[in-house]
């Protein structure tokens, strides 16, 4: 009979070392040390560490509360015994975390160079970040929270941090403290992520019920995959300012050497010259040149005008007149 008590007793302690201290979605992060995975969820059931993945993650628990890991940081998570009130030990090392439950006197809360206890019991809302160079942000947050003794890991110098206060002690040092700290210690805000925006994240999502319009083809497949796949933009025809005429010829040019726009200038020069000479010889008609662009064609038909215009009458010449006269005088004679 005695030897049956002791094993239940023992069975019992088994039982109390192993209850777990909370839960924590599989998905939002990653766990490490004594844990069993149901549903989907990690639970803690000794000594683990959570890592939180690009967004935060929330640990339930089994005690009441929560305590938030934000994105990317680790947090140690230890419980003492005590039945179902049993102590924690939430070690951050560095990042921030969110801690909201009902604390008691033995809850302990540690960085690399603070330790934080609880002077008293009552609703902790607590935020804490830890930067790289041992900033240590701290924000006790409600009326009626308790009391938190801070005391320095390595020295003698202690703090106390009431309810409401925002500090920040610089470089994880109790002697260096900014009392009235104003930047946010716990998990920063998170991309709003809109259903109107097909899984997008934005910080602008759409409004319930408005329009939303579709996105390109090179919108939806980004270079180089839009190159790759033919969606690329092509190259559009620039459009002629207001009032200004635009003109566009499509044409095919040729080149023969009987034909070209340096002979019909030459030609057109020639008849020129006839003309002036006051030859009769009629010059030669241009030839018709292929169309090129609408300032060639200008020309050629100004060309082929200047070599088909008559030949200007002799100007009357005085002695050439007084000579005729003399000559048809004496000839008579």
């Amino acid at each position: 009979m005695r030897r049956l008590i002791v094993v239940i007793a023992v069975v019992c302690g088994v039982a109390r070392a192993q209850q777990p201290i909370g839960t924590v979605g599989v998905q939002d992060a990653t766990v490490a040390g004594a844990l069993e995975v149901t549903n989907g969820r990690a639970v803690l059931v000794g000594n683990t560490t959570v890592t939180a993945r690009e967004h935060a993650a929330e640990i339930s628990l089994s005690r009441g509360g929560t305590v938030r890991v934000c994105s990317t940081s680790g947090l140690h998570v230890t419980a003492g015994k005590g039945g179902a009130t049993a102590p924690l030990m939430l070690a951050l090392d560095r990042g921030a975390i969110e801690v909201n439950m009902p604390a008691t006197t033995n809850d302990v809360v540690v960085t690399p160079d603070l330790r934080f206890t609880m002077r008293s019991e009552g609703p902790l809302d607590l935020r804490l970040r830890v930067a790289r160079n041992g900033d240590t942000c701290v924000e006790n947050r409600g009326e009626k929270a308790p009391m938190l003794g801070v005391a320095d890991q390595f020295g003698e110098a202690t703090y106390e941090l009431r309810a409401g206060q925002h500090v920040l002690f610089e470089h994880g040092s109790l002697k260096e403290v900014v009392d009235h700290e104003s930047s946010a210690c716990g998990c920063p805000p998170e991309p709003v992520v809109s259903v109107a925006d097909a899984g997008a994240t934005s910080g602008t999502p759409a409004a319930p019920g408005s329009t939303v319009a579709a996105k390109s083809a090179e919108e939806q497949h980004p270079f180089p995959a839009a190159v790759s796949a033919g969606l690329a933009p092509a190259t559009s025809v620039p459009q002629a300012p207001a009032g200004v005429v635009h003109t566009q010829v499509s044409t095919t040019l040729s080149y023969g050497a009987g034909a070209g726009g340096n002979g019909d200038a030459g030609d057109a020069g020639d008849g020129s010259s006839s003309a002036g000479a006051g030859s009769g010889a009629s010059a030669k008609p241009a030839a018709t040149a292929p169309p090129t662009t609408a300032a060639a064609t200008q020309t050629s038909e100004q060309a082929s005008g200047t070599a088909q215009a008559p030949p200007p009458p002799p100007t009357p010449n005085l002695f050439h007149s007084i000579g005729h006269f003399f000559k048809h005088l004496f000839g008579k004679g």
